[in-house]
């Protein structure tokens, strides 16, 4: 059974959520704070986070920075006010695997557990000498371990799964960074840039990322 950790200030929907979970085969455990949260996290093995960015003390953002530092890679889904796009944004950027709006449908939820459940099973192996572990969030390039933001694992992970093929610009602001695209947009060039820096420091050749201008990216095979 697949444990998930809960972390959220509104008991009540705290102890609807976990019923719910439950009903559904899914073991729940509830916090009700970012600090208790955070050390749950760091002491015990869950599949997958639940966790609201508005609590107490603690908020969501710090958990998810300070789970993300000390290279814990469990899923996790952030739960966002509506209408946050800034800290949608943000959560995405330091490593969060999706988020939902609050107020939230528990079965709107369900379905993205299940969704990230999925993703973080799969191991994907690119030709030559790049790893991806979905699981862990985690790329080696020759066995050198990229230390990629969440939003850069993103975008290598999505040109992987379209090796040799071009993705757009659009695409990957939105399966990446959460949002949509908007004229004089450069943070999917700079994110890019960032990403093909680290493999060649890890001994990937200049190239192995190419732009196509005014259409996108796409990864070189090797």
């Amino acid at each position: 059974m697949k444990k998930i950790l809960l972390v959220d200030d509104d008991q009540a929907l705290s102890e609807l959520l976990c019923e719910y979970l439950t009903e559904e085969g899914y073991v729940s455990t509830p916090a009700l704070t970012g600090t208790q949260g955070l050390s749950l996290a760091q002491t015990q093995q869950f599949d997958l986070i639940v966790l609201d960015i508005m609590l107490p003390g603690m908020n969501g953002i710090e958990v998810l920075k300070q789970l993300r530092h000390e290279d814990v890679s469990t899923p996790i889904l952030m739960l966002t006010a509506k209408g946050g796009d800034v800290d949608r944004i943000l959560g995405l950027e330091l490593g969060a695997d999706d988020y939902v709006p609050k107020p939230c449908n528990p079965r709107e939820l369900l379905a993205r557990i299940k969704a990230i459940l999925r993703r973080s099973q799969q191991v994907v192996q690119a030709q030559g000498s790049l790893t991806i572990y979905s699981a862990r969030m985690e790329a080696l390039y020759k066995q050198t371990k990229l230390n990629l933001t969440g939003a850069e694992f993103k975008m290598l992970e999505l040109l992987n799964q379209s090796l040799g093929n071009i993705i757009n610009k659009e695409v990957l602001c939105e399966q990446a960074l959460g949002r949509k695209l908007t004229r004089y947009d450069r943070s999917v060039d700079v994110h890019v840039s960032n990403l093909r820096k680290k493999l060649v420091d890890a001994g990937a050749g200049n190239d192995i990322i190419v732009n196509q201008r005014g259409t996108g990216y796409l990864l070189k095979p090797e």
